[in-house]
């Protein structure tokens, strides 16, 4: 029986997208249920959560905090010095490169410095007294008495964070210790741990997608406890199975315009970032299907909530046959040091992307996670990666040697299409055959996401249980 625990749970929601799989989940329900009181420590003001109930839950906004060169100085250092110990790693290789100065700016310099000290000194003990450093040097800082303030008065049993990167959650971790509070970090994401830098903290607990992700997050930290990691699947896409979330298909189609007779590709989008090649991409597939190349279909295009629709302006007025979809994300606050963090999904939002993965035909995405959205559905997705670093265009295929994709390419789950050419073969022969390479997908899925969708949230919140 899941008796309910008599122990108070604390949740870091960081930004949108821990919004979006904590809030608009099952996850604050299981937990209502399964601890006695449930506080949530929220990145995000007080409006984001209209729709909670006061008498469950208690919502404490976070100030901002603003981090000083200090604090980033031993930040960066432990982070470059992660990237510089797994540098055989393809992603990793990648970011570190990446972060490298190109100036000789003061900021620069730092880096340079950083780059320097990490060359040297980049063991796991070195990352751990880097993170101390770090930690000291929130000493004094105005917010971060604030937080000690909250931590104290609220006094959590065990505080939960929703997202393992961000970096203002490091001084939430160096208040536990001083209150000797247990963390738990869910891992936020599947390229997280073989691409990226270094968590902002260490943890006592983690949960994690799947078997597969917990030996990449023993092989990265080292130091960190078996029988502390729980495989809990994710509940991003816990919403798939929710009768809640349904549209109707005639619905569907009458918003976008969509012809109910003809096939649909959608094509979702990066952000500007690194999905600079997605107007070139979705302008080779409007002329494939203008031209006859591609088989009979019409296209609809998701574009990132990270971003507005502006940079595809020239897409739009050069192919007003596209159908276009602009997540639904609101901003909940102006003036954010990092104003994406704090624009949150809608229920309505998240209802229309499932009906896109529901009725469209066929995905195209540039080696997004949207590629296990739409096997979720047992759809079909082609891997565009246009750009070869000597072509002119922006280098996308080196994330085909990123470790979390190459298992999608040795999967045989996908298609990859490097050119025009590619793309219309390949989007031609799935619209012809969608079961082609369907048990690839199917196993696919089940490497990369533990449990099943509507024991997720469930698992989570009895992972949080048995550490107390």
């Amino acid at each position: 029986m899941n008796l309910k625990s008599r122990k108070t749970l604390g949740i870091v929601i960081t930004d949108g997208v821990g919004f979006r799989n904590f809030v608009l989940s099952t996850f604050l329900d299981e937990a209502a249920a399964g601890f006695e009181k449930v506080i949530i420590f929220s990145g995000l003001p007080y409006t984001a959560y209209p729709e909670l109930d006061a008498a469950k839950f208690t919502i404490v906004a976070l100030p901002v905090f603003t981090e000083t060169k200090k604090n980033w100085f031993w930040r960066k250092l432990k982070e470059v010095a992660h990237l510089q110990q797994h540098k055989s790693n393809p992603g990793i290789a990648d970011n570190y490169e990446m972060n490298k100065a190109r100036s000789w700016s003061p900021h620069a310099l730092l880096v340079r410095i950083v780059y320097t000290v990490s060359s040297v000194f980049h063991s796991e003990k070195d990352i751990l007294r880097y993170e101390k450093l770090q930690e000291q040097s929130f000493a004094g800082d105005a917010t971060v008495a604030k937080y000690g303030k909250i931590l104290k008065e609220h006094k959590p049993d065990i505080l939960f964070f929703t997202h393992q990167r961000p970096p203002f959650i490091a001084t939430l971790v160096f208040l536990t210790k001083k209150l000797q509070i247990p963390t738990a970090s869910f891992i936020f994401s599947w390229d997280n741990l073989a691409s990226k830098g270094r968590m902002a903290s260490t943890f006592d607990y983690f949960l994690v997608w799947s078997d597969l992700m917990k030996s990449e997050l023993l092989r990265f930290y080292p130091y960190t406890n078996p029988q502390a990691v729980s495989i809990v699947g994710t509940p991003q896409f816990e919403p798939y199975v929710l009768s809640q979330f349904d549209i109707p298909k005639a619905e569907f189609y009458e918003t976008f315009g969509l012809n109910p007779d003809e096939k649909i590709i959608c094509y979702s989008c990066a952000d500007a970032t690194i999905g600079p090649n997605d107007p070139l991409v979705i302008a080779t597939l409007a002329e494939g299907i203008r031209s006859g190349a591609i088989d009979s279909c019409q296209l609809l295009v998701r574009t990132s909530p990270a971003e507005d629709e502006r940079r595809f302006a020239e897409t739009i007025t050069k192919y007003p046959e596209i159908k276009w979809n602009h997540p639904k994300w609101e901003l909940t606050r102006e003036g954010h040091p990092e104003p994406w963090s704090q624009r949150v999904p809608t229920r309505e939002d998240l209802s229309m992307l499932k009906a896109i993965l529901k009725f469209c035909h066929l995905n195209v995405n540039m080696l997004s996670t949207m590629s296990l959205d739409f096997m979720l559905f047992e759809k079909p997705v082609v891997n565009t990666a246009f750009g070869n670093g000597i072509n002119g265009l922006y280098n996308d295929q080196r994330f085909l040697q990123y470790e979390h994709y190459d298992n999608v390419v040795k999967s045989g789950a996908v298609k990859i299409a490097k050119n025009a050419e590619e793309l219309y073969t390949n989007v031609n022969a799935y619209l012809r055959n969608p079961n082609l390479h369907l048990e690839n997908r199917r196993k696919l899925i089940d490497m990369q996401v533990g449990k099943p969708l509507d024991q997720t949230t469930q698992a989570c919140v009895q992972a949080l249980k048995n550490t107390l």
